[in-house]
């Protein structure tokens, strides 16, 4: 996924002047994030794949995407204005932790920043783009559950590893685990990331596994239904 574009069936994602390229973790989340409710957020939208994604699955929701970077916000607005579904999608340079709105969000989704200043990737922009020291999760996860409708799902996809954490740092906030994917690249490998859904309602989690390739590499059937009406 390293050229200036990549095609999905319904729209078409330019991301030469983004930090974060189109990527299976993005991919992941808006395929399989809880996209029910007329009003859905997109924090860190970057090139607007998941708040493009969330829209294409939900014909009745109005989607928002936010995010910091100047120039990514651009090639988002670009990528939403050239897609079927440019009326119901609205993209916005704005802060997460001082973003206000006066309706609650029914969906919320994010691909968060995870890197920390001892891991950052070597790349400036992509290390600005993947830092948490602006979003560092116990403020993410505040905010989110202070966005939350009542009935509403926040959605995100994290590395495993931090996945303890995450859960502690949403039940402190009322937000309880309802759906969990352990991602695994190969059959034989352990998780690297796993995809999470966080509700108010206390109820038992769905627990998942995703294997993302064939030992020939190819897509594996799991992935593929999952992205079908996305990947070309």
């Amino acid at each position: 996924m390293s050229n200036d574009y990549f095609r999905f069936k319904q729209f078409c994602i330019h991301h030469d002047r983004c930090a974060m390229k189109v990527g299976t973790d993005g991919v992941l989340l808006g395929a399989w994030g809880c996209v029910e409710g007329r009003r859905i957020l997109d924090i860190g939208t970057g090139t607007g794949l998941i708040a493009l994604m969330a829209a294409q699955r939900n014909p009745e929701a109005n989607v928002l995407g936010i995010d910091i970077d100047e120039e990514a916000v651009v090639q988002a607005r670009e990528n939403i204005a050239e897609s079927p579904f440019c009326s119901r999608i609205e993209c916005v340079l704005q802060d997460v932790l001082t973003f206000e709105s006066e309706e609650l969000f029914d969906a919320i989704l994010c691909n968060p920043p995870f890197f920390t200043e001892d891991t950052l990737p070597d790349d400036k922009s992509r290390a600005l783009a993947r830092n948490n020291k602006n979003l560092p999760f116990p403020l993410l996860i505040k905010k989110a559950a202070e966005l939350l409708a009542e009935n509403g799902v926040f959605s995100l996809v994290v590395p495993s590893g931090l996945v303890q954490e995450i859960v502690g740092l949403c039940l402190e906030n009322g937000l309880h685990l309802v759906r969990r994917c352990q991602v695994h690249t190969t059959a034989q490998k352990p998780p690297r990331r796993t995809l999470l859904a966080f509700s108010r309602q206390d109820m038992k989690c769905d627990e998942q596994e995703l294997c993302l390739m064939n030992k020939d590499g190819s897509r594996s059937p799991q992935y593929q239904e999952l992205t079908k009406d996305f990947y070309l």
